[in-house]
């Protein structure tokens, strides 16, 4: 086994609770944000921008604690990388078509409503 890159307890308690933490906020918050702004198709960019972001920054998330697992880290390294990166990646992964959904939806109602007779 190689030598940790930092201490595993505090980088797993100091990563892993603060991450986790900052990361379901983050995610309560956007995904309240993306329930409220979606049906009325407001803030398009942002909301889908982000999820993108989150997706992107989930990857190097996973992949630096799969990098980790394999060069031999202790758990407390790799663990919280590979946690946070999988949650990352697959939950705004998974959710980000159902609001690009959701703003298509509110561009087709936009666009029936301007269209009709007497507008």
């Amino acid at each position: 086994m190689t030598e940790a890159w930092f201490d595993p307890n505090k980088f797993g308690a100091y990563y892993g609770g603060i991450g986790g933490s900052v990361i379901g906020v983050l995610g309560g918050t956007l995904g309240a944000m993306a329930g409220a702004l979606a049906p009325k198709g407001k803030a398009r960019g942002l909301i889908l921008g982000s999820f993108n972001l989150i997706v992107v920054l989930g990857v190097i998330h996973l992949a630096a604690g799969l990098y980790a697992l394999m060069s031999g880290q202790p758990y407390g390294i790799w663990y919280p990388l590979v946690l946070l990166g999988g949650i990352m990646t697959a939950l705004f992964g998974m959710l980000r078509p159902v609001v690009r959904q959701r703003y298509r939806e509110a561009e087709m109602k936009a666009t029936q409503t301007s269209g009709a007779p007497g507008s």
